[in-house]
């Protein structure tokens, strides 16, 4: 059995929606320092919509298709949806993680559930 399925490898080799949003409506940074990843988010939202949402990740193959996979789950998706998505959500997506790289998942949800916070607060400046 190979040690990651052909959606990791895919999503590895081919990351989707890699960049920067220059005026993104939320931005979202975690890290591991036990693994020395790095994930960041940038979410443009338009009427309660993930209208775009790029990334960029420092960390391994895994880290990276995380990344790009959680990516695809919520562009396009209301704002409610996304704050939805769990690592699990991202892990089954990709056909599964070996054990030992689950965290990487872990990582994708929390950078998602960071920008999505970041636009919350923004929202709720400019109304105050």
């Amino acid at each position: 059995m190979a040690l990651y399925s052909e959606k990791v490898m895919d999503h590895f080799r081919n990351p989707r929606n890699v960049g920067v949003i220059p005026d993104a409506d939320g931005v979202g940074q975690v890290g591991n320092a036990k693994c020395g990843d790095i994930m960041k988010m940038y979410l443009k939202i338009t009427d309660g919509v993930i209208a775009d949402v790029k990334f960029e990740t420092f960390g391994c193959g895994s880290a990276i298709a995380s990344s790009s996979m959680a990516t695809e789950l919520i562009k396009g998706k209301p704002v409610s949806e996304a704050l939805a998505l769990t690592n699990k959500a991202v892990a089954e997506a990709l056909d599964g993680l070996p054990d030992y790289k689950l965290h990487c998942s872990v990582l994708a949800e929390q950078a998602v559930r960071a920008a999505l916070e970041d636009y919350e607060t923004r929202v709720r400046e400019k109304t105050q």
